[in-house]
């Protein structure tokens, strides 16, 4: 894989802790379930919920009670919690309670039985209703930008003789929306648009910092021509990402069963795997390594929930990069040697990241890679 050498990431600390501090104080966060957009603002107990449309407000009782965190609506009158609505509270539940891992609702929910059955609510044998963290990060509404309309059904093709699953279309726009709140910025991915972004990608691309790993330098016309072709790869999407519409990096992420990752694992048949280049120098660094980086996991779980595994492979001595991995639950696996390059296999199991809650890295020191690098 190609990596940026430097994303300027000196000492990261005790990520997690800090994460969990950053979110702890956090007042205000923004959230789009199902692409309506709220703002909700937590002040002490209360939770405050307003359409960024400003056309209707709700407030919330947010509460610990001995060890149990709680939701409550309140009204003056009756009426029932919109999906939408009640995605938005439990969002930035979590977000100002980062160690929560189940949260009580107590809400006249009006398509109560929908929300059970997708997995977002729990009811136990009394009635309470509750969400799991586990649980809602792993659901598609509130971080996808294009709905799904299921699970792509399973069938089998051939490609360079290599036997894989035939793979759904690939999307175009805006995929993945995030809010940060150590940033105060919603984090996007988006689909490259030749027109737009073009000209940013070659001009990153000649970055001398990117350069020295992906070896690309080039004019428009050889950048316009490495773009087309990964836009005919079906196992290969571009992306760039965004912090509040602002592009600053691109991603590609892809297929394993289909890459050239493939014979050095057993891989199985929707694990997937992702390149990075940071190409604006002033969005490298920790505040936005700690957002990008478990947000373009997250993503690709979001993609298909047949995705265990996501699967990276830097350059086994860029020590910064295998750091970072390794705070955000990639376990390092194995060296190994492609033709251009020894690589350290790194793999992030979809369980570990939404059990241990990774979308906030954390500290490991468990790696021999795990060393304090200035």
């Amino acid at each position: 894989m190609r990596l940026n050498h430097d994303y300027g990431v000196r000492r990261m600390g005790k990520l997690h802790e800090q994460g969990q501090q950053l979110l702890a104080r956090v007042t205000t966060v923004i959230s789009r379930p199902d692409g309506i957009a709220y703002t909700a603002t937590v002040d002490g107990d209360t939770l405050l919920l307003q359409k960024a449309d400003g056309a209707e407000k709700s407030q919330w009782h947010l509460y610990r009670q001995a060890d149990q965190l709680n939701l409550e609506r309140i009204a003056s009158k009756p009426r029932g919690v919109a999906n939408a609505e009640l995605l938005a509270a439990i969002e930035a539940c979590f977000l100002s309670y980062p160690d929560c891992g189940t949260l009580n609702v107590k809400a006249h929910v009006i398509a109560v039985n929908e929300l059970i059955c997708s997995g977002f609510l729990l009811r136990d044998e009394n009635g309470q209703m509750s969400v799991k963290a586990e649980l809602f990060w792993q659901q598609p509404r509130p971080w996808l930008v294009q709905s799904q309309p299921g699970v792509f059904p399973l069938t089998y093709t051939f490609c360079h003789g290599r036997r894989h699953p035939l793979r759904p279309l690939k999307p175009m726009g805006s995929v993945y929306r995030r809010y940060i709140p150590w940033l105060e910025r919603t984090l996007s991915f988006s689909t490259v648009d030749l027109d737009r972004d073009l000209e940013s990608f070659s001009r990153w691309m000649n970055d001398p910092v990117v350069a020295a790993s992906w070896r690309e330098e080039g004019d428009l016309g050889r950048h316009r021509a490495y773009l087309q072709n990964i836009e005919a790869d079906a196992h290969v999407t571009a992306l760039i990402a965004s912090l509040d519409d602002e592009a600053f990096g691109y991603f590609e992420v892809y297929w394993a069963k289909e890459d050239r990752i493939a014979p050095f694992y057993d891989v199985d048949d929707f694990d997937r795997g992702w390149h990075v280049l940071i190409g604006e120098p002033r969005f490298r660094g920790k505040p936005f390594v700690t957002a990008w980086l478990p947000s373009i996991s997250h993503y690709l779980f979001l993609d298909d929930c047949r995705t265990q595994r996501i699967v990276i492979e830097p350059r086994a001595d860029n020590y910064k990069m295998v750091r970072n991995l390794g705070k955000c639950g990639y376990a390092h696996v194995k060296e190994f040697d492609f033709p251009h390059k020894r690589a350290m296999l790194g793999m992030l199991l979809r369980e570990r990241f939404f059990a241990d809650r990774l979308w906030v890295p954390r500290e490991t020191t468990t790696s021999p890679y795990s060393l304090s690098l200035s």
